[in-house]
């Protein structure tokens, strides 16, 4: 089966069942500060999970592309990815575990479908859901294949700090040559995840409270690379269609041995995942914080690799124009951002071959001692763009400790506003629906009507960032504010919020709504019906919420930085008195 058949199957799978379908969302998260990256199909999902109404109903289907690097260590095994696709699908308050737990093996069992004998497939429940359990028995599965789990491993969520989580039951399936064993034991690695059903029937608060949801959902993801390892028999998600190509050309640049295999997979993984980061609708660029941090640690963590396999040049480059080509069906978006993509790579290549020389004399002379400081460390990582893990790295085949504590101690003196991308983010956000965030949130589309008003409707949002105390709000503009034109944007604001604006929310079709002037941040994303709140004839945007009702409720505005965020982007941060 090709993977372009393994999408259309699952999507007409589950239209089938009365799913609608919806476009995959950014890799970035919209307003929330709780991640840095989109890690799972559920995340831009997480306002119409907590009972917001979605305009395409209860019952949803999509692909969505994600980024998680959690398991950064273990890229380059046989199924760990940095960035991959989930297959989802999601009940928002209608159906419950009964129905879930049918369609997926009908899904993965019928003939029609999948096909999987049901001899391969097994099963853990999380502990005491007996319900589960009694659904899988009675499709079929032997209860020597079902087995109970804890929290640590059959508890999905939240993303981030906050949000809708519950327990979940996983599907394994059986990738040894030999027979599948009778009974499953979940510690033996030739059973491999394939899909989780999440039951989300709780909400954990600010202060680690759950709380029962009054919409219960069914949030499932199934990884796209990993069901295609299967289908195309091959033992590992870097022998599949997905990734030989890009496999095959790294190897036909250098000459490799087999304990280098995984230092080839390394290579592949990272540069695609860095291609759809710097080709993604929002923009991100390789910094020493937050998203771009992650992005600038995986380019140069594959052009360290390269170095030891004796590639020259700016090879990220070639290897860039074939993943785009490979995903430029499914993601016009990377055709279309072709030239940032491969001009970011070979710009940041050229900038790290340059540093790495200069670097690595340096952390010859910093290592005194067999232990390169906190201190030092920082010093590398601020003066020389090396990130922490290839300090690590590079210290550990000279046999040399790093003192990691001292890095994030000296780190955390230089960032009052946010912490690494390694440590994590605020806690707080959208996920978390609190009366703060809602009003900046509504804020947030004054702010961007009032710029457009200024300085033209060619100004779009690049990006937004809100925690209770404050909005950090990007958006497209080629110089810095002065104070007049600061001032001008606070007086505008503060007067909508002055005339008590009632906000409006309308569901029409995304036609409809261009026709009608609404202004939407992303076009992709968006599926036939969509919310668009109105303040008055000022604002009319394509969102998901949540609002307040009357702009009496905001507050007092006020700018307290504007700066410069990456090459014509300016950073405005902002907050309510």
């Amino acid at each position: 089966m090709k993977s372009s058949e393994l999408k259309k199957k699952y999507i007409e799978f589950f239209k089938k069942k009365k799913h609608k379908e919806i476009h995959n969302a950014s890799l970035i998260p919209e307003n929330d500060p709780t991640v840095l990256f989109t890690t799972a199909g559920m995340h831009p999902l997480t306002p119409y999970l907590l009972g917001q109404k979605h305009p395409l109903g209860k019952r949803l289907v999509n692909v969505q592309k994600c980024l998680r690097t959690g398991d950064i260590e273990n890229v380059g095994d046989d199924f760990h990815l940095t960035f991959f696709e989930m297959l989802g699908n999601w009940s928002l308050g209608d159906y419950w575990k009964e129905e879930s737990i049918k369609m997926s093996f009908e899904f993965l069992t019928n003939k029609k479908w999948l096909g999987f004998s049901i001899d391969k497939l097994a099963i853990s429940v999380f502990k005491g859901d007996q319900e589960s359990f009694n659904e899988w028995n009675k499709l079929g599965i032997p209860k020597e294949k079902i087995t109970y789990l804890g929290k640590k491993d059959n508890w999905w969520g939240p993303v981030g700090n906050t949000g809708p989580c519950g327990p979940d039951t996983e599907i394994f399936y059986w990738a040894g040559e030999e027979k599948a064993p009778k009974v499953f034991n979940p510690e033996n690695k030739k059973w491999v995840e394939i899909w989780n059903n999440v039951f989300m029937q709780y909400n954990k608060n600010s202060d680690s409270k759950l709380t029962e949801l009054k919409q219960k959902n069914v949030d499932t993801g199934m990884g796209f690379d990993r069901i295609l390892t299967i289908l195309e028999g091959k033992k590992s998600v870097y022998e599949t269609s997905l990734f030989s190509p890009i496999i095959k050309m790294i190897k036909d640049l250098t000459k490799i041995n087999k304990k280098q295999e995984v230092i080839v997979r390394k290579i592949a993984d990272h540069l695609r995942t860095c291609v759809f980061i710097l080709g993604d609708e929002k923009g991100i660029v390789p910094s020493n914080t937050e998203a771009g941090y992650v992005l600038r640690r995986l380019i140069r963590t594959s052009m360290r690799y390269g170095k030891l396999l004796g590639l020259e040049g700016t090879f990220s480059k070639d290897i860039a124009e074939l993943v785009i080509e490979m995903y430029k069906k499914d993601y016009p978006l990377l055709d279309k951002n072709r030239k940032i993509i491969l001009d970011e790579l070979v710009k940041e290549e050229l900038k790290f071959a340059d540093s790495l020389e200069h670097g690595l004399k340096k952390l010859e002379k910093l290592a005194k001692g067999k232990k390169i400081s906190g201190k030092n460390a920082f010093l590398l990582f601020q003066s020389f763009g090396f990130p922490l893990e290839m300090t690590i790295d590079l210290a550990k085949e000279a046999n040399i400790l790093v003192d990691v504590k001292g890095f994030e101690k000296e780190l955390n003196k230089h960032r009052k506003l946010s912490q690494t991308a390694t440590k994590g983010k605020f806690g707080s956000g959208l996920a978390d629906n609190s009366v703060e965030v809602t009003k900046l949130h509504t804020t947030s589309h004054l702010l961007l009507a009032t710029l457009r008003k200024l300085f033209g409707k060619e100004i779009y949002q690049k990006g937004s960032n809100i925690t209770k105390e404050r909005l950090r709000f990007d958006f497209n503009f080629d110089r810095k504010l002065d104070s007049k034109e600061i001032e001008k944007i606070e007086e505008i604001i503060n007067q909508k919020i002055k005339d008590n604006i009632p906000i409006v929310k309308s569901v029409m079709s995304f036609e409809d709504a261009k026709k009608k002037g609404a202004s939407g941040i992303f076009e992709s994303k968006y599926g036939k019906k969509v919310n668009v709140y109105s303040i008055s004839s000022f604002s009319k945007e394509i969102c998901s919420g949540p609002h307040v009702k009357n702009t009496k409720e905001l507050g007092k505005f006020r700018i307290i930085k504007e700066q410069s965020s990456s090459a014509g982007v300016r950073r405005i941060r902002a907050v309510l008195k």
